[in-house]
This record gives structure tokens, sequence and C-alpha cells, in this order.
């Protein structure tokens, strides 16, 4: 399947989120996968196509702070780390900050909190625009292998039917940096 672009096929891209498929976008590093982070029969199938098991929980990619608000329970971020974590974005960070009480736990998995990030890349910050939330954002490789960055990696890895945007993979050289909104601890270095 030739690859999408956000702007002409962009009817075709959140008709397949609604529709509970899975498409494949570039990011700041590497190739994403995502689907609707509400509907939990497209996290199952992601998580399958991944092979990675549900508790470990997944991240939430959205183009503002305000498409996260249903999913983080914003009054339990302490006074003190929100510029850090506010200023960090849009970028390459991501942040574990209190889960909301109706955050799904197919996102969430053994946790209480939930790992968010407003991504800087523009393709990311299109595709949230036009669904009108965030998405879950996880890197296309089987779980193990390493994550695609092109086009044929990706077909390697998965089946050639799955929706990939067009677009450029962002210059980056590793993952968002993984850090906990709390504690301020760095949990994944980028």
């Amino acid at each position: 399947m030739k690859p999408l672009s956000t702007i002409e096929d962009a009817e075709l891209i959140i008709q397949n989120l609604l529709q509970g498929e899975l498409i494949a976008y570039p990011t700041e590093a590497v190739l994403g996968l995502g689907c609707d982070p509400d509907n939990e029969d497209a996290v199952n199938k992601l998580l399958a196509l991944k092979r990675r098991p549900v508790d470990k929980g997944l991240i939430l990619v959205a183009n503002t702070y305000s498409q996260l608000l249903l999913y983080v329970d914003d009054a339990k971020i302490p006074r003190h780390k929100r510029t850090e974590i506010f200023s960090s974005w849009p970028g390459p960070v991501t942040w574990l900050l209190p889960a909301a009480k109706k955050a799904p736990k197919w996102i969430t998995g053994d946790s209480d909190l939930i790992a968010v990030r407003v991504s800087q890349h523009p393709v990311v910050r299109k595709l949230c625009e036009l669904f009108g939330k965030p998405l879950i954002s996880t890197s296309a490789n089987v779980s193990g292998a390493k994550p695609a960055v092109n086009t044929e990696q990706l077909y390697q890895q998965f089946d050639k039917t799955l929706l990939l945007v067009d677009g450029a993979v962002g210059g980056a050289n590793k993952p968002s940096q993984i850090r906990h909104g709390i504690s301020g601890q760095t949990i994944r270095d980028n």
C-alpha cells in the first residue's frame, strides 16, 4: 500500500481510526503505530501486533495538552513540577502523570500514572488535530525488535496492508525521554 498524505487522504485516515484500525506514522525518531485510545479492541489489536503485554501501558501523544485532559488528573500534578512539564512541550519528552479515574486500563496498564506527550512532529500534530484527540503512540516494531525508521523496515515486520501516513521521520536519534511527573526521575533517557 502506498503511503498516504495527511492532507489529501485525511478522511480515509480518520475513518480508519474511527473503525478501530491501526495506522503507522512518522514521529521524531522512528515510525510509530497508533490507534484510537478509547477503542479497547483497537488497542488490543495493536498490542497483539507488537506482541506487547497490556500491563506495560502505552503512550498517548497529542497536539495540545488540552487534548490530554480527559486522561490526566491535572489537579494531582504538583505545582512545583508544572513549569518543567509544560515547558518541555511540544517536544520529545514523555511524562508519567497521574491518570484520571476514567483513563482506560488498556492505556495505563498496571499503573495509576499515564504516559503522555505533546509532540513537536508536524505529522503527529496534524493527525491529532484532525482526529480531535490523542492517539496511542508506540514504536513500530515487534517487542524486542529494532523500531522501523522507514517503509521497508516497517513492512519487514508487519503486514503491507497497514495504513502508513506519509511524512519524514524527525531527526532524533532515540525515542522520547520518559520522566516521572511527580519525582522528576528519568525513566528512559533519549
